[in-house]
């Protein structure tokens, strides 16, 4: 459920006509353009918001001094509602969105997203579109201290701290927010106004009560006025429209009445009563009480809630409220427009203030009448948080649980379950209790802001109220009948319907978060029994947790099938960018099967639908992109992989996903690795363990056991040995597929550990070990892990002199790799995986793959490498190169030009303008070079030509 924009909170309210010019002030916001921050912190009445609008006005008439900035302010007015975070950042978008379309649209996908990121990136992606905006940009947050929310200003604070240069942040408020002013402060990156610059000069106050309101004081009198006010503004006017009604009677004392004034804050109220709303026609005194339960004004509001409607059609006024309104604008009795087009408009603070004060003293009996009118005319106006705000001020429980329960799932679904929160904590909670819809929505607005204990209580509540039928799930047309005949209306009882499922995927939620892998599976699936199969929407929770909690205990095909089910569940229902967002982990969950060909599939296929979509560089095609990477480096395409890179790398700047930094530093590790430079890949890894981020997804690859396996392959075997012991990891463990990467990596160390010493008991425990992972992989039909556990077999054996076994071993390793393409898995063995291949390529000389794999090494198939001779475990580029025979066709000399430039970091196009050349005459010359080398990449080209003496 989107946010609804209220036009009106975005509109710049127009300068007064009485309105004192403040040259003092105006140059102070400016100098405030050289800072992030300007902050105009004052009491009721002092003439904050004015002064911000007077100030925007100079600006539009002066732009050409102030670098063309009047076209660039947003606005934003503030009331309470906007306390939940999601709402606020709508809106927030939106007044950006006045001075530049485009700013912010990824992060409004993101936060309707089911799958919505973490704020903080959030708000990296709308940083780094405003950086992008030419000019400068002031936003204006006006009345912050109605926000009280730390959400709100924990995300303001990190606005703030990486705000760019061209953007300003203005706030008015009555308190200071609880920002590190301080900071802001020392660093000279804030401009403060309080009140007591706020506060007129006698000279001001002059020009306001003379000219402005065309008294015709002395300055004896008007000295009087401002020390009697202390400058306040508010205290100033009231005592101008009261001496311009005494003006009118000609045996008034204005002086005496100027010696008496008081300009303290309870004078001025019990003024505005006495002098302002008892002087009014009853007509517009009670129009004045009447809609001062009101934050905005407009003509059919002020009729539904003054009763206009209500009274029979021969007695209505026709235009009441307009008229009205009309009048209270001409006689400036403080009301400001909030549109251009003069349909809406607000009271002054400090007047709406007075006014419901005086209502709730002198009418009591009215408001909950007023507030009920108001919320219903909102409901009509499908304006639902409004609904709701006056349901609850009217104290109108029955009505606000009526508008709740029809919207809270949708109001969860985006992201605004603070606010559902914040109303169901403001119902008594006896009636919250005895309603299983209630409870249920109290359960997952608690479960989403982290209260798990609190959710599993009002979880229980809700299974009571449905009867002992919900809480051993049989199906939800079962649920108690006493429980429907009881519910109040029809739409409530096809609520109680669904309420099984949806308690069930609660539970599965609780039982996931609490690190309960089985339960948290057995709710999910009891949650897709009850659920309707056409839900796609509420189904999509409980199968996604199904596939997380499968995919931990390494049950990957039925995790697969999962989240299939949610991505196809969202294509079903309109929502392709949220299918493309799970897409990947679908895809992700075949890489790691081992199923390359097909994750490869689906990466693809989602990246076209991104397109169709106009989403070619969004948030879920980075993971797409990354997932790519890995795949292509196993593939040795590492052309491929470096253009995937380069896009997830510029769409992570944009978009800065949760974790996408830390996936960043994996996949480019990956590819240093392909390309040989394990330094490198060393470097990366250090990077991602300080970014790293846990996502809900297994981390089944953990960076400590990636680290691990580089050591190996440098000959750092103590370092390598220092990774096992502190993993305390035992052959006679347990096995769990979440730690079966890190024993897979254990098995190489202990190989490596027998070749350095010869120690029989490391390659009987390696072998062990491996027989266990063999099993348990092939039970769990994840071929990658097969393939790994027989590749590392053959290794055991070759290490231990034994070719035959080797070689046995390894064939059905390379039977099964052969149809995925993977090529980097092999590679990363170093020498003694040429070795083995060497033999195989002897035995079956037409074995296109094993070629492949002596390629990627950069080896020839037909050069030896003496019989029985056991390298250790370091990669080929360490060890001495292994001879290779002449090409049959050389390279020409163009060809060689091409191949020199292969070996740097240009890409294609640079090559082509190196060289002068069209970019398809360097495709043609790189495609004869990878023929004539044997090669089908990049980096093996390179290798193979440095082998060759070529370079």
């Amino acid at each position: 459920m989107s946010t609804p924009i209220l036009a009106t909170k975005l509109f710049i309210p127009p300068s007064r006509p009485n309105l004192v010019y403040r040259p003092r002030l105006i140059e102070r916001l400016n100098e405030g353009l050289h800072g992030k921050l300007i902050l105009i912190s004052a009491p009721a009445g002092f003439g904050k918001t004015t002064l911000v609008s007077s100030w925007i006005d100079n600006l539009q008439v002066n732009a050409s001094g102030v670098d063309q900035i009047a076209s660039h302010v947003a606005w934003l007015s503030l009331d309470e509602r906007d306390n939940d975070l999601t709402r606020f950042l709508s809106y927030l978008i939106a007044a950006l969105q006045t001075v530049a379309a485009d700013i912010g649209k990824v992060m409004l996908n993101q936060l309707q997203s089911q799958h919505s990121p973490p704020v903080e990136s959030l708000l990296t992606a709308l940083l780094n579109d405003a950086a992008t905006t030419a000019g400068n940009v002031i936003l204006v947050l006006d009345d912050y201290h109605l926000i009280d929310a730390k959400p709100i200003d924990n995300a303001l604070a990190f606005l703030l701290d990486y705000l760019p240069p061209q953007m300003h942040l203005v706030i008015t408020t009555r308190e200071d927010p609880p920002f590190p002013l301080a900071r802001y402060r020392a660093r000279g990156q804030m401009t403060e106004i309080r009140d007591g610059d706020l506060r007129f000069t006698p000279a001001e106050a002059a020009r306001f009560l003379n000219q402005m309101m065309g008294l015709n004081l002395s300055a004896e009198a008007i000295s009087t006025l401002e020390t009697r006010t202390e400058g306040w503004i508010a205290g100033l006017q009231m005592a101008a429209l009261s001496i311009q009604g005494r003006a009118e009677n000609k045996h008034s004392d204005i002086g005496a009445f100027i010696e008496t004034f008081t300009g303290d804050h309870h004078f001025i109220l019990d003024y505005l009563v006495e002098e302002v709303l008892q002087q009014q026609p009853k007509q517009i005194r009670n129009f004045l009480l009447q809609t001062s339960v009101l934050e905005r004004l407009s003509e059919p509001l002020c009729d539904a809630v003054i009763g206009v409607k209500q009274k029979p059609e021969s007695s209505r006024e026709p235009d009441a409220s307009k008229k009205i309104l009309e009048t209270l604008k001409r006689g400036n009795l403080f009301v400001i427009p909030l549109d251009d087009t003069r349909q809406w408009y607000r009271y002054h603070h400090l007047f709406a203030e007075v006014l419901q004060t005086h209502l709730g003293e002198k009418h009591p009996e009215q408001l909950p009448i007023l507030h009920q009118r108001a919320s219903l005319w909102y409901e009509q106006n499908d304006l639902m948080a409004d609904a709701i705000h006056h349901a609850l001020a009217a104290k109108d429980f029955a009505r606000t649980v009526e508008l709740i329960e029809p919207i809270w799932q949708e109001m969860n679904r985006s992201h605004q379950g603070a606010m559902v929160l914040g109303w169901l904590n403001a119902l008594p909670d006896e009636l919250i209790r005895a309603r299983a819809v209630l409870s249920v929505a109290y359960a997952w607005s608690l479960l989403n802001s982290g209260d798990l204990e609190a959710a599993e209580s009002r979880l229980r509540d809700a299974e009571y109220c449905l009867g002992a039928s919900a809480i051993v799930g049989e199906p939800s047309e079962n649920v108690s009948s006493k429980a429907i005949t009881t519910a109040p209306n029809s739409a409530y009882k096809e609520s109680l319907q669904s309420l099984p499922g949806i308690i069930a995927s609660a539970h599965a939620y609780l039982a996931q978060a609490q690190g309960d892998v089985q339960g948290s599976m057995a709710h999910a699936r009891q949650a897709l029994d009850l659920l309707p199969k056409d839900d796609y929407r509420e189904r999509a929770i409980p199968a996604a947790l199904l596939g997380l909690a499968c995919w931990s205990s390494g049950d990957l095909e039925d995790a697969h099938r999962a989240f299939t089910d949610v991505m196809i569940g969202f294509q079903m229902v309109g929502k392709e960018r949220d299918a493309i967002d799970i897409g990947h982990v679908v895809a992700d969950i075949k890489f790691a099967q081992g199923y390359l060909q097909e994750a490869r599939k689906i990466y693809q296929q989602l990246l076209r639908l991104a397109t169709n979509l106009g989403d070619a560089q969004s948030q879920g095609t980075t993971n797409l992109y990354l997932g790519l990477v890995e795949l292509c480096c196993q593939q040795d395409n590492l052309e491929a992989a470096r253009e995937y890179l380069l896009q997830s790398k510029e769409m992570g700047r944009q978009f800065a996903l949760p974790d996408g930094q830390y996936r960043l530093c994996i996949a480019e590790a990956y590819l240093r690795e392909a390309e040989g430079d394990l330094d490198g890949t060393l470097d990366l890894l250090l990077q991602a363990e300080k970014v790293y981020y846990r996502s809900p997804l297994p981390d089944v690859r953990p960076v400590a056991a990636l680290k691990a396996r580089i050591w190996v392959r440098q000959g750092r075997l103590t370092e390598a040995l220092s990774w096992a012991r502190e993993q305390n990891l035992s052959v006679n463990d347990e096995l769990s597929y979440l730690r079966e990467f890190e024993y897979m990596t254990w098995a190489r160390i202990l190989i490596a550990h027998f070749r350095h010493n010869q120690s029989d008991s490391s390659i009987h425990q390696a072998a062990k070990l491996l027989n266990r992972l063999l099993q348990a992989a092939e039970a769990g039909e994840r071929l990658g892990s097969v393939i790994e556990a027989r590749m590392l077999q053959s290794l055991i054996h070759e290490a231990q002199g034994n070719y035959p076994a080797a070689l046995m071993a390894l064939e059905p390793a390379l039977t099964l790799a052969e149809t995925e393409g993977y090529v980097q898995l092999f590679v990363n063995e170093g020498a003694p995986m040429v070795a083995l291949l060497r033999e195989v390529s002897k035995q079956d000389t037409t074995s296109h793959y094993v070629h492949q794999l002596l390629a990627a090494f950069g080896q020839s198939s037909a050069s030896g490498m003496p019989h029985g001779e056991n390298p250790i475990t370091q990669p080929l580029t360490q060890q001495q190169t292994v001879p290779v025979e002449p090409l049959i066709d050389p390279l020409s000399e163009r060809e060689l030009d091409v191949l020199r430039l292969l070996q740097t970091e240009l890409s294609g196009p640079e090559i082509a303008r190196e060289l002068s050349v069209s970019l398809n005459t360097i495709r043609t010359h790189t495609k004869n070079i990878y023929s004539k080398l044997g090669v089908n990449s990049r980096r093996a080209a390179v290798r193979r030509a440095e082998g060759l003496g070529l370079l």
